[in-house]
């Protein structure tokens, strides 16, 4: 009898745990198919992306993740660099393999990614093999690139358990680092806090609308893309603020790092809000060769370096907004940072050769641009 109250009273605290689980996290599937996947037939770049996909493969890719630089570097407790992994590499390595039909790698480099950088409720942003050290900090739009992966694979395949993967990642991001607009750029989960500051190339709107598709959740999403309008530089220098600080409620004025206005260009295009202003201007840098790596907010050029990854992110810009022939120009631009002596250890590879340094953001974004 005793035996039976024990068991009786174990299986209610279970319900009462299970109760508190599911309280603290609401999963919503939502039943609608997203535009994740949908891509124009303007990247014909079979013969540049072989090389490419084969450089990544052979080179940056292990079991674990993708090395940040196919160069060896020292570790900095302050920057990923050398052979250190990035969720961000991950991520944008999952998206290729589905826009390249790769189902089975798909499972088994998701499989891999949770176990090189799963936090329970988010991914890390960084792990150092060499230290088996894995960061308790995030970057938001790594998890949510990772969560549009797994969402693109689940409608690829009809595969009902992704996409509720995908659904109960978002859910445990977005208790974290999302309220009323808010999206933290990290939340850290040793301290239990989440950053003050929202970077504006984090609010990635496809994603965010997609899952935020209750009546809370709508206005959540209306939020925070008023938190980016609001950061709108001006038609003289039509970028955005980088960040948004929650505590002091203003925007940065920090030097702008063109990869990540981009990203922000590219979310609101995503979503048919891209001011016209801002599409004239990237325009322009593009037909000029002049989109420099950073600028003030008052649109002065900082560093006058190029990056193949900004100029990919251009060509996505472009290639959502229809123009082809931008689209294209771009690209031209990116590939004249491959690599194509054959001898050099980073053939195929978006890099520098006399330095051998290939960085994984460079060449997966170039990847991800060629199937645009």
């Amino acid at each position: 009898m005793q035996r039976k109250i024990k068991l009786v009273f174990i299986f209610l605290l279970s319900l009462l745990v299970t109760g508190c689980a599911k309280e603290e996290v609401q999963v919503n599937v939502p039943s609608g198919k997203s535009d994740f996947s949908q891509t124009t037939d303007y990247g014909q770049y079979s013969n540049q992306e072989n090389k490419l996909r084969s450089f990544i493969e052979k080179k940056l890719l292990i079991q674990k993740g993708i090395y940040t630089n196919f160069k060896k570097q020292s570790f900095k407790e302050d920057a990923a660099r050398g052979h250190e992994l990035l969720s961000e590499s991950s991520g944008m390595w999952l998206e290729y393999l589905v826009y390249s039909h790769q189902y089975k790698e798909f499972r088994e480099f998701y499989k891999e990614t949770k176990k090189t950088f799963d936090l329970k409720t988010q991914f890390s942003y960084r792990y150092t093999p060499s230290k088996k050290k894995k960061f308790p900090v995030n970057a938001t739009l790594d998890d949510l690139r990772i969560i549009k992966a797994l969402q693109m694979y689940g409608e690829a395949t009809g595969n009902k358990k992704y996409k509720k993967e995908a659904a109960t990642r978002f859910a445990m991001l977005k208790k974290n680092t999302m309220s009323k607009g808010k999206i933290a750029s990290f939340y850290d989960t040793d301290a239990k806090k989440q950053s003050a500051e929202g970077s504006l190339a984090y609010y990635d709107f496809q994603v965010l609308k997609y899952f935020e598709n209750t009546k809370q959740g709508q206005k959540m999403y209306r939020q925070q893309l008023a938190v980016v309008q609001n950061g709108y530089l001006g038609d003289a220098f039509p970028l955005y603020a980088s960040s948004y600080n929650w505590q002091s409620k203003s925007y940065s004025n920090a030097d702008l790092n063109t990869s990540e206005a981009m990203e922000t260009l590219l979310h609101l295009s995503k979503i048919n809000k891209l001011q016209k202003a801002s599409f004239n201007w990237l325009s322009r840098q593009v037909e000029n060769n002049t989109l420099y790596n950073t600028y003030s907010v008052n649109g002065n050029i900082i560093d006058r370096s190029h990056s193949a990854g900004s100029y990919a992110i251009a060509a996505m810009i472009f290639a959502n907004e229809h123009d082809k022939k931008m689209y294209q120009k771009s690209m031209k631009l990116v590939w004249k940072y491959q690599v194509l002596n054959k001898n050099s250890d980073i053939y195929g590879g978006i890099g520098i050769e006399h330095q051998n340094e290939a960085y994984s953001f460079n060449n997966l974004t170039t990847l991800l641009a060629a199937n645009y």
